[in-house]
């Protein structure tokens, strides 16, 4: 069900006037309705600037630099406001820019919408207006194929009976035609001039976001009578749904503008936010919190997420690390001011104001002070850069040809770019089953009837036993049905024998179950010519080819297409009649009511009148539902049938029916209709009476489709089991079923002990169950257990034992739930969710009942199915196929997890290098504060001098080739519970990040900070070219440090790391040989020339480098050999393997051709190659159409049978 945010209203009804005929008595005060307009933009002329920089602000990395910017302007600080304010100033700038830009074209999108050509019905005539000007009581006038421009109550349409066709894939992704009917009153007012006389009040209900419900009622005048008939969800045309197959309708706008459906569910989809995101601005908060202490205490409404122990201890070291620095710079000031020479040198003496002020507040300013001048420890650009990385890095999952499937041309969709990294952290995978695991294509495979099996084999209905090759008693059903005339010939060659008083009543039961598949359903037909269906004893060709079915569940359109096959044909229906062939004998039947489907009933019946003026009830539902409502028929033996076609995995229903004699008809329409018109608690009384009607019923039989499994779904299956991801899978279907299902799919193994937790009655039966169940965990000497738990049992395990059976699960390597409500889905995803492992949930669903559990995970997958495209719509990330789910977590859910968590680390080892030989200088200074880099180095080194290498690496980087990473899945474990940021991981990147610093401040003091011939006219050493030589040595090793991390080189790659430290040398010579007038000083002028003037700079800059990343390297080299991962192992194979080349090559559209070619070239070279070696790669160029570097390598195998020693970039 699809529900958003409910407008809110004093009422819980309106009333709405038709073409606004209100009251002429004074007493009437008209409700006011919204308009017709559509907004999605945020902001208008007026209000963007304030309320973009208010939204921006509440980003905690924002504002926690705009408390900096604030604290340099209010105090004497170390370092120039221009170096918080210039960064933060540019961010605020660009996300502006960006965000006024898509809120412009929102604006356009919204006036090409509001501004849309409508025809209204005013003042007895068509009037042609603008959408934005419809209101609520206009009579508003559709054609063929537009488009409904507000939610309007269908009043008539070209046809007699009022009816039309809509299509709402704009809604919901459904793609199926639906049928909408008007009232009987107003269904022949077809003309304006009709329509302006009607005299009408709906009565509905307030505007919800709920597409699949509607309540209300239309009171229609007519010669001073008051008609009230019922409106329901068939009644109403959605906004965003289009006309389909009719040239015309007429409808009354009941919901306007943003009250409509469509826009309620704009608002309904809550923002999902990944580990490393809440990892960030949990960082963010925490240093915010630390400079900002009471005073700005507003900004606590920010929402609060979970982090693991591992993230904590992360940011905890983080803050304690930029705390501690300021704390011990400023005792360690009044440590040196504490003598009496220092604490006010000739050189500095202090004012009287100075003198006489607080030490309380000095030590605070102070203190204060040294935070401004360490707080670059927390870059600015991080944020922006991850968001970019997130943003720019969704795009190559759309863009991979691996998860695109050619037969429904469809493409992997990201509904969200923030949870890429998630997607290689998943613990547990949930999946439905229907559609994801499956193909939702029904076949129609056997029934049973009248406690008889049949099963179709090649178009026939043939009873269990004989087949129908066999000499003798093979006349299956089908023929006997094609020939009534001529029972004798039934039941002498039927392999089935009754007594002749039997005979007759055999033939109609039979009968009678086909006319209630045909009847009991909500199919539509499209418009094809169908005359003649059915006409000859066997027309099934015919009706498959001029009868085109549409329905919204692909169980009813294989049961209707069966019975066509079997020579009872659905033709369609027309003012209420329901048109069926019989063997070309056209019967008619008026459909009285249809008691729809609904997931607590689990069934659905029609109510029809036959020629003969009997009224009969067909249902059918699961059998749960259908067979304790039955007091008749071959229960028994039915009941043994359908258990049977479950553990074939096969979905069954159950049909039945009841004959109304006319008083109970009368009773039954009597109470139908008082439940249909009531405007309150209308759902439970519509369930009370169906309960009522449907009960004391005859059984029929039962059905049983096949649902195929989908393409590689136990591959699929048993590489998320080695990645270590425990797969659950959550079903409607029933248990026989839903078993046999997991073990064909690979879920469950054949030597799996398989434990059940079903039918349980009680609170202390479960509690007892699950003790057991446990306790064979324990006892049994297996290593894998599976279990099997039903929807009831699971209700009474989650009531008061969610302990237990979180436990019993805990120890199960698989876990299947079936008979599922939708919302039982969402609790046990919930209840992982919260367990002490916090682990990270993905579901996978591809329907509506799926869309509970796929926005209670952490990661939300839709399958692009056949029951619409609800979960789609809902979820994160949107695939075709289940089989590409290994692909999407294996490959990208590993490359984003490395890259994302790498950027992370990476940023702050660099800001760690930047800032304590900042820290280190005080010591040299006395702690005054001095800073030790220009400004402008303090405001350029994390938005240009270093930037670009880490937001390249974390787009492109692949640490290891795709199809090894898809081909081993256990390499995923490597990157599990997040490995790399765990403790070990961030205090290797702080500790390298201190030892660098180390070697750039020590290393320049000692080599070259007491040289006073540097620059070889005897200008002594100034500190301004002390600190531009630390800094150039730290900017060339952290990009070194990028470049050493990068296992993927591109072009591109190359250009942003080595044109960083080109452009920071132009850069450098560019600003310090200029004087700059609007500088206030001139301290670098000419110093970086001078710098790089002498020889031992250069010395000293090589040295440096070369120390910082040896250190690196060793320890790199004695991990790789000592204590490898299996990531690195796989990295050494990949190396080390034969023609390993052709698994990462691009393809192009091309080559076929280009093949052709390859081949001719093989070809003349056959005589010194093997052919079969030849072959091989011909197979592998044509298969992937990888062309030019497949051939490259084909020949390079032909000669020296390995690409092992071969670089592709030399290629």
């Amino acid at each position: 069900m699809i529900t958003g945010l409910d407008p809110p209203h004093q009422s819980d009804t309106r009333t709405i006037y038709i073409a606004n005929r209100f009251p002429q008595n004074g007493l009437y005060t008209p409700q006011k309705f919204i308009d017709n307009r559509i907004i999605s933009s945020k902001y208008t002329v007026w209000n963007f600037v304030p309320k973009n920089l208010f939204e921006q602000f509440r980003r905690v990395a924002n504002f926690y630099f705009l408390i900096i910017f604030l604290v340099q302007l209010m105090i004497d600080t170390p370092t120039s406001p221009i170096t918080s304010g210039l960064p933060l100033f540019f961010v605020i700038t660009v996300t502006a820019i960006k965000q006024g830009y898509e809120d412009w074209l929102r604006h356009n999108s919204d006036n090409e919408v509001n501004g849309a050509p409508v025809y209204v019905v005013r003042s007895g005539g068509l009037v042609k207006t603008r959408s934005k000007n419809i209101r609520v009581g206009d009579i508003v006038r559709i054609a063929k194929d537009e488009i409904f421009p507000a939610d309007l109550v269908l009043l008539s349409s070209d046809r007699p009976d009022g009816s039309c066709h809509i299509t709402t894939a704009s809604l919901d992704g459904e793609t199926n035609l639906k049928t909408h009917v008007a009232v009987p009153e107003t269904a022949v007012l077809q003309t304006v001039a009709n329509l302006d006389s009607l005299i009408a009040v709906i009565e509905c209900q307030q505007p919800e976001a709920d597409l699949y419900r509607f309540m209300g009622r239309m009171i229609i005048t007519q010669q001073m009578e008051e008609i009230v008939r019922p409106l329901g969800p068939e009644s109403l045309l959605l906004r965003g749904a289009r006309l389909k197959n009719t040239k015309e309708i007429f409808g009354v706008a009941v919901y306007t503008g943003m009250e409509t459906k469509m826009a309620l569910n704009y608002k309904s989809k809550s923002q999902k936010r990944s580990a490393v995101e809440k990892l960030t601005c949990r960082a963010h908060l925490a240093f915010v919190a630390a400079s900002r202490t009471v005073l700005f205490s507003w900004t606590n409404h920010v929402h609060q997420h979970h982090v693991s122990r591992s993230m904590n201890t992360f940011l905890i070291i983080y803050l304690i690390i930029l705390i501690s620095e300021a704390i011990i710079s400023t005792i360690l000031k009044y440590t040196w001011q504490a003598e009496e020479k220092w604490n006010e040198p000739w050189y500095n003496q202090k004012t009287e104001h100075q003198r006489n002020s607080s030490k309380i507040l000095r030590f605070i300013s102070d203190f204060l002070a040294f935070l401004v001048l360490y707080n670059f420890i927390i870059p600015i650009s991080l944020y922006v850069t991850v968001e970019m990385q997130k943003f720019l890095g969704s795009f190559f999952i759309g863009w991979d040809l691996d998860l695109y499937h050619e037969e429904s041309d469809q493409k992997a969709q990201v509904n969200t770019s923030d949870l890429n990294e998630e997607l290689g952290q998943v613990n547990y995978v949930f999946t439905d089953k229907t559609g994801t695991l499956t193909e939702n294509e029904m076949q129609f495979r056997e029934c049973s009837i009248n406690g008889i099996k049949y099963q179709e084999i090649n178009g026939r209905l043939v009873p269990e036993g004989p087949t129908p090759d066999s000499s003798e008693g093979n006349l299956s059903y089908l023929s006997g049905l094609s020939h009534l005339s001529n029972l004798a010939h039934l039941t002498s060659s039927s392999s089935f024998r009754t007594s002749p008083e039997n005979e007759n009543e055999l033939i109609k039961e039979h009968g009678l179950f086909f006319k209630a598949v045909s009847l009991c359903h909500t199919v539509q037909i499209s418009n094809v010519q169908s005359d003649g269906i059915g006409d000859g004893p066997w027309q099934s060709s015919l009706a498959s080819s001029q009868l085109e079915y549409y329905a919204s569940s692909p169980d009813e359109k294989a049961l209707v297409e069966a019975a066509a096959r079997i020579g009872i044909v659905f033709i369609g229906n027309s003012e209420e009649i329901m048109e069926i062939k019989i063997l070309g004998k056209l019967e008619r039947y008026r459909l009285l009511h249809v008691l729809e489907f609904d997931s607590d009933r689990r069934r659905m019946s029609v109510i029809v009148q036959a020629c003969s003026g009997e009224k009969l009830l067909f249902a059918k539902g699961a059998e749960s539902s259908i067979l304790p409502n039955c007091i008749g028929g071959d229960i028994e033996k039915t009941r043994i049938h359908v258990d049977e076609f479950a553990l074939k995995g096969l979905r069954t229903l159950c049909i039945a029916y009841r004959q109304f004699t006319p008083n109970e008809y009368e009773e039954i329409d009597r109470r139908l209709f008082e439940a249909r018109t009531a405007l309150q608690q209308r759902e439970e009384k519509l369930a009370e009476v169906f309960q009522f009607i449907e009960k004391d019923l005859i059984l029929l039989g039962a059905t049983a489709v096949e649902d195929r499994l989908q393409d590689k779904v136990q591959e699929t299956i048993e590489a998320l089991r080695m990645a270590g991801i425990k797969v659950w899978v959550l079903t409607g279907d029933k248990h026989e079923t839903a078993v046999s299902v997991s073990l064909s799919c690979g879920h469950f193994h054949r030597t799996m002990n398989i434990l059940e937790l079903i039918n349980q009655k009680s609170d202390n039966e479960c509690a007892e169950q699950l003790r057991q169940l446990a306790r064979r965990i324990t006892e049994d000497h297996v290593i894998q257990h599976g279990l099997v738990v039903d929807g009831t049992s699971l209700s009474l395990a989650l009531r008061e034992h969610e302990k237990l059976f979180m436990e019993v699960c805990r120890n199960c390597s698989a876990v299947l739930c079936c008979r599922m409500a939708p919302l039982q889905k969402a609790k046990v995803i919930r209840l992982i969710k919260i367990s002490p492992e916090k682990p990270i949930t993905l579901a996978v669903g591809d329907g509506a009942n799926d869309v509970s559990m796929i926005q209670e995970a952490h990661v939300g997958i839709g399958i692009m199915g056949k029951e619409g495209r609800q979960a789609a719509r809902n979820s994160d990330y949107a695939i075709a196929r289940f089989k590409f789910l290994s692909k999407l977590l294996f490959v990208h859910g590993h490359f984003y997890y490395i890259r994302i968590a790498t950027l992370v680390q990476y940023f702050f080892y660099k800001n760690v290098c930047f800032i304590t030989p900042q820290f280190l200088y005080q010591f040299y200074c006395l702690f005054s504060q001095q800073t030790l880099y220009d400004s402008m180095y303090l405001t350029l080194y994390n938005i240009c001098f270093t930037s670009l290498p880490v937001l390249i690496y974390s787009l492109l980087e692949q640490h290891i080739d795709p199809h090894v990473l898809q081909n081993k899945p256990t390499l995923y474990r490597d990157i599990s519970k997040n490995h790399l940021l765990s403790i070990k991981t961030f205090l290797y990147w702080t500790i390298l990040g201190f030892s660098h610093a180390f070697i750039f401040f020590f290393g320049s003091y000692f080599l070259m900070g007491k040289d006073t011939s540097l620059l070889g006219n005897g200008q002594m050493f100034g500190n301004w070219t002390f600190g531009t030589l630390v800094f150039t040595v730290m900017v060339i090793t952290v990009t070194a440090k990028m470049a050493l991390e990068t296992h993927f080189w591109t072009w591109i790659n190359h250009l942003v790391t080595w044109g960083s430290i080109i452009f920071y040398f132009i850069f450098s010579l560019f600003y310090s040989g200029i004087l700059w007038p609007f500088l206030s000083s001139q301290n670098m002028y000419f110093v970086f020339i001078q710098l790089l003037s002498s020889g031992s700079t250069w010395f000293a800059i090589t040295l440096m480098v070369v120390t910082c990343l040896f250190l690196d390297i060793v320890k790199k080299v004695f991990g790789r050999h000592l204590h490898p991962t299996s990531t690195e192992k796989a990295q050494l194979t990949q190396t080390n393997s034969s023609i390993k080349c052709l698994d990462s090559m691009c393809c192009f559209p091309e080559g076929e051709a280009a093949c052709a070619s390859v081949r001719r070239m093989l070809e003349r070279a056959i005589g010194r190659c093997s052919p079969t070696h030849i072959s091989r790669y011909v197979r592998v160029c044509k298969k992937s159409q990888r062309v030019f570097q497949s051939a490259v390598c084909a020949v390079l195998a032909c000669t020296s049978q390995s690409c092992t020693a071969i670089s592709w970039t030399a290629l």
